[in-house]
């Protein structure tokens, strides 16, 4: 805790120096932040307005997310959103679409399988999404006065509750120099027995955005610490408490494991810069002297004959890009168990009744692209990109115990090399489109490739705006490294002749914003399909399987009540090797209204999450992973709703909400379960507070 504290007293001095040396800059030259910011512009293109004084400046800010491969910025309007404000730290998920073990920051999975992610950077971290974030989710801002957001979410008590606190901070220096902290920090107690939670996560990262040269950079470092009970040990304490003695509490049902803790920690540095080449383009600026409407021309055009004020100025036109991409990552994990009864695993291989199992991971990644961008004349309608990318990895895991060395480090290491291109269509309102590749061409990398492509056609029908989305991929890829190799004290593999995963899939989605619709229908294939079976051991499906998925939002309005809808229906060809629940449903009924001459927005309502039963994963903490179950213990969860009440209010600056979680505890079915023998909290009061700071 006292690192935790210390770190975050440095984070915010650093934050009051940005503010410091923008505040000195913005006396000495108030009007380069004078002009209205367009956020779907280019801020490059900004030119400072008139040198006049000004007391002070409405804040006006943008921000944009990087795509991780060749640093393309990927605009995104600020998350000062107000609907829905209550589900934003729920571990399930917005619409419930996750199972994870009922404590927050514990792992979680989809049950919705076209949004399960690769297994990067390792397998352990992969089911922290949650908390864990990869630098193409990180945000910068630009801004013209400092901003700050600070978060705060609070649930039950000082025995059992959860807290977590979050903030961000971007300060600019100039127009095109920024930098800014992120600081998260989340502690479950948990309202079970041994199953405790505490996440940690300090990151800084800076941008500059010049005409010629850009730079992104980033860095964060996590540390993820999570005590393991391996379940509850009888079922019926939730779900037939009535046939069993009260034990008094939640925190005193029998659970499987005590003394027992997984620990991940994995830190970043991420860093993307380009020089761009081009030329100049004047550009002629009218404005009629009453200083009203302004028109704008090239360089040649006619002007009207009217009394105005004309205006050259010159633009920069980039043309070509050069693009360098660093990217160096490290992440360990290490399983603990004080005590482990003799009948727990299968196999040991180091000691009997305690483990201290470990392993690290580190990776450097570099890519150097050319693009050719689009717009620079009429006839550049889209940008090309080739690239090459060299990640070097390097994994140490347990050997085989000897005399000399009772707990001797095996090391790997592998390279993958990468040659890919990228052709896109991102300006214009009516067609987009994205189509890249890549193939590997050493060490590892031979004989896989990814195809990705994306395209929407976007036009207006009677008074509705239509959208129409296409996505499709090929990729044939290997496993993880971890699905390959891995050595503790219970589980041990060494899997060099498994195969590689080849997929296809093809999705199309109907946006229909008037009618507040939105249909989307997707098929995968997949051969080799790489799983966790029913004894915790990576295995391959050699045969195909096929995953359906369709899902459709509809959400109605009748004066100040709504009513949300999601429903998914997806059926997997192999059910025994990829189970899904069929359905998956969300329904959010509220009413929404202003009060307090409409600067005060209220949402009063309820939501339910519903999937049907199935076979769902189980959950083995000595690897960290959903696994399939026991064919002999099988046991299905779902049929049962999850309902919360709740009131949402935005205030100017300020998010607040009060949430009653899981109303419905000890009703109907009383299946409370989203991981089996897992189950999720009681009837719970959560809160929740986000201001935005401008100063």
């Amino acid at each position: 805790m006292k690192r935790i504290v210390l770190t975050y007293i440095f984070l915010s001095l650093f934050g009051l120096l940005g503010v410091q040396a923008q505040n000195t800059l913005m006396n000495s030259n108030r009007d380069q932040f004078g002009n209205q910011i367009d956020p779907s512009t280019q801020p490059d293109n900004l030119e400072d307005s008139t040198h006049t004084e000004i007391e002070s400046l409405p804040p006006k800010l943008y921000m944009w997310r990087l795509s991780e491969k060749l640093g393309d910025r990927i605009m995104t309007p600020a998350d000062t959103a107000s609907l829905n404000f209550q589900n934003t730290n729920l571990v399930e998920g917005m619409y419930g679409h996750y199972n994870y073990l009922g404590n927050l920051g514990s792992p979680r999975q989809s049950r919705l399988f076209f949004e399960r992610g690769p297994q990067e950077p390792t397998i352990f971290l992969e089911p922290f999404s949650s908390f864990f974030f990869r630098p193409d989710q990180l945000y910068f801002t630009n801004s013209n006065i400092p901003y700050t957001n600070l978060t705060y979410y609070k649930a039950g008590n000082k025995v059992n509750g959860e807290e977590r606190f979050k903030s961000y901070f971007s300060v600019n220096v100039n127009k095109r120099l920024a930098f800014g902290f992120n600081f998260d920090y989340l502690y479950g107690r948990g309202y079970y027995a041994n199953q405790s939670t505490a996440h940690f996560n300090a990151g800084i990262f800076g941008s500059y955005i010049g005409e010629r040269y850009q730079l992104h950079a980033m860095y964060n470092n996590f540390f993820l610490k999570m005590n393991e009970n391996g379940g509850i040990t009888d079922d019926n304490y939730i779900t037939r408490p009535e046939e069993i003695d009260d034990p008094g509490g939640t925190q005193y049902i029998p659970t499987h494991m005590e003394g027992t803790s997984n620990r991940n920690h994995n830190f970043y540095v991420y860093m993307t810069q380009r020089y761009r080449l081009g030329f100049n383009r004047e550009t002629v600026s009218i404005q009629k002297k009453e200083g009203v409407t302004p028109q704008a021309a090239t360089a040649g055009d006619s002007i009207p004959p009217v009394a105005q004020d004309t205006i050259i100025t010159e633009e920069f036109v980039p043309v070509t890009s050069f693009i360098h991409t660093l990217k160096v990552e490290r992440s360990s994990h290490r399983f603990r168990a004080n005590t482990e009864s003799e009948d727990m695993y299968s196999n040991t291989y180091y000691q009997a009744g305690a483990s201290n199992d470990s392993t690290v991971a580190l990776s450097v990644k570099n890519t150097l692209g050319i693009a050719l961008l689009e717009g620079f004349n009429k006839y550049a309608k889209a940008g090309l990109t080739a690239y090459i990318s060299h990640q070097f990895s390097r994994y140490d895991l347990m050997g085989a115990p000897s005399e000399d060395k009772p707990l001797p480090i095996e090391r790997y290491t592998e390279q993958e090399v990468f040659v890919g291109g990228e052709l896109a269509k991102r300006e214009g309102k009516t067609l987009h489109y994205q189509i890249d590749g890549e193939v590997g061409i050493l060490d590892k990398a031979l004989g896989q490739f990814r195809v990705h492509g994306n395209m929407d056609l976007n036009f207006r029908l009677w008074n509705d705006t239509v959208n129409l989305y296409a996505r499709g991929s090929v990729t044939n890829t290997l496993p993880s490294f971890y699905m390959r190799h891995y050595h503790s004290n219970h589980f041990y593999w060494d899997n060099d002749n498994l195969n590689k995963e080849f997929r296809t899939r093809v999705e199309g989605e109907l946006n229909i914003e008037r009618w507040k619709t939105n249909l989307r229908v997707g098929v995968e294939n997949v051969k080799n399909y790489t799983y966790f079976n029913e004894y915790a051991l990576p295995t391959q499906e050699s045969g195909n399987i096929q995953v359906l998925d369709a899902t459709l939002k509809q959400d109605f309005q009748l004066g100040i009540f709504h009513l949300d809808n999601e429903v998914t229906w997806q059926q997997s060809s192999n059910e025994r090797v990829l189970p899904l629940p069929k359905l998956s449903l969300y329904h959010n009924l509220y009413l929404l209204t202003k009060l307090a001459k409409k600067v005060l927005t209220v949402q009063l309502g309820a939501d339910v999450r519903y999937f049907t039963e199935y076979d769902a994963p189980t959950y083995t903490p000595a690897i960290q992973q959903f696994n399939l179950q026991n064919p002999e213990s099988t046991v299905k969860i779902g049929g049962y709703p999850i309902v919360n009440v709740y009131a949402n209010l935005h205030l100017k600056r300020t998010r607040i909400f009060v949430m009653m979680y899981h109303v419905n505890a000890g009703m109907g079915n009383r299946n409370a379960f989203l991981v089996p023998h897992y189950p999720i909290n009681q009837r719970l009061l959560k809160i929740g507070v986000s201001w935005n700071f401008y100063d």
